[in-house]
């Protein structure tokens, strides 16, 4: 369902600062004293990976660059060796120079850290992806399933997902995103990376399976995500899925499955508010030519008194009455044909926008030689022709003059205007 499916893959939030979130302390460290020093030793990268938070927390980007660098150059321990890494791939991705980011990124991702690995592994995978190189993201998500961790397998799994889908793989992208999906016995436990996943996988799931025709799979999905977080988007695939099951089930009353004797009779009443509802479903949806096609067919129903009330709901909330000709014959007023026309063909407004347009521009012909005082009888005349020729170029035009003369016939016992009415001018006999 095009109209409610999901929008495009998107794995959740950035992660806070690389080593966690905390307030805007004052600088640390002075951005001018950031400089290169010699030879740092192992025991001075923890301090300049702190210094280098600092500055990139504030927006020197440069200097902290160089501070990680310098942390990296310390061949410290693994833990700390893949924070300085980690450090420098964020700072370098700000920085705008992707080669530099994925490359800190790998060597982050090479020391195996429990910690920080899956982060870098994280990156690195959405930047890749950004880039359509959906090989390598594999490998990295791939990767990030064997790091562990159930935040970061679900965000492995969603990753995975996307791979898939553009491959075409669809069984297999489904099976990804049911395992993202997955919660702990906890839920509480979730952190904001894991819930965010969770709720951006039932959005794109769900979306896919309404777009493939299954609601029902569709709606399990939903109600995944609305189980860690309560959102309009949620919401609003659920109600679709809802919506598919409506159509379904109002489609097997207007055409039912035959029964043993081969008969498939359904209460006229029933029916006509089947096809009422199922057509402003499948317009709802987005689909006006499969909406008239249930009108007409309601319309044309073997059972008259079913097509009776199909015609009846096509009337509802028409303002006009059935009036009496010069016989005391009931009548149907000549426009009520088309307005029933705009509620098969779902087109009232345009009809609607046809009808004001015209009005508009016979109430500007009129009014033109009001405001101006125009007293010449040619002159008015002139305008009334005009104003009267109007509605010719509308569907309907026709119609709306031939009620004229039948009403002026009727009133006269005569038919006193000429053939082509009112398309002649004064020189054709007007």
């Amino acid at each position: 369902m095009t109209t409610t499916s999901g929008s495009p893959a998107h794995p959740g939030p950035d992660e806070p600062p690389v080593d966690g979130p905390r307030p805007q302390d004052p600088l640390a460290v002075d951005p001018a004293d950031a400089q290169a020093t010699d030879a740092p030793s192992a025991h001075d990268a923890p301090g300049l990976c702190e210094q280098a938070r600092d500055l990139a927390e504030n927006g020197h980007l440069k200097q902290a660059a160089k501070l990680y660098q310098q942390a990296v150059a310390a061949n410290p321990p693994p833990a700390v060796q893949a924070r300085a890494l980690l450090g420098l791939a964020v700072v370098e991705d700000q920085r705008g120079d992707l080669p530099a980011a994925r490359d800190a990124a790998r060597r982050a991702l090479a020391t195996g850290d429990t910690r920080h690995a899956p982060r870098a592994a994280y990156h690195l995978a959405l930047s890749l992806e950004q880039e359509g190189a959906w090989e390598e993201a594999a490998r990295v998500w791939r990767r990030l399933l064997e790091l562990g961790g159930p935040a970061y397998t679900a965000v492995a799994h969603y990753g995975l997902a996307r791979d898939a889908e553009e491959r075409g793989e669809t069984d297999r992208a489904e099976a990804h995103w049911e395992a993202a999906l997955d919660l702990p016995a906890d839920p509480g436990s979730l952190g904001p990376l894991h819930s965010d996943t969770v709720v951006e996988a039932a959005r794109d799931l769900a979306g896919r399976l309404l777009e493939r025709g299954r609601p029902e799979a569709a709606k399990a999905a939903v109600e995944r995500g609305l189980a860690v977080a309560d959102t309009p988007e949620l919401r609003l695939l659920r109600a679709a899925a809802h919506l598919e099951h409506a159509i379904a089930d109002l489609g097997s009353v207007v055409a039912p499955e035959p029964d043993a004797d081969g008969a498939a009779r359904t209460e006229p009443a029933t029916s006509g508010a089947a096809v009422e509802l199922l057509a402003g479903l499948l317009a709802l949806r987005g689909e006006p030519d499969a909406a008239e096609r249930v009108w007409r067919s309601g319309l044309a129903a073997r059972d008259p008194e079913a097509a009776e009330q199909v015609r009846r709901r096509t009337r509802r909330g028409f303002a006009s009455a059935p009036e009496e000709d010069a016989n005391g014959v009931a009548a149907l007023p000549w426009w009520e044909p088309y307005l029933e026309e705009a509620a098969v063909t779902s087109s009232t407004p345009v009809l609607a926008g046809e009808l004001f347009a015209v009005v508009t521009r016979m109430h500007a012909l009129l009014a033109v030689p009001l405001v101006e005082g125009e007293a010449r009888p040619s002159a008015l005349r002139t305008v009334m022709e005009q104003a009267l020729r109007t509605p010719g170029d509308t569907v309907w035009g026709a119609d709306v003059h031939a009620d004229f003369r039948r009403r002026l016939h009727e009133a006269m016992g005569e038919d006193p205007l000429p053939e082509g009415w009112p398309e002649h001018g004064p020189g054709d006999g007007f």
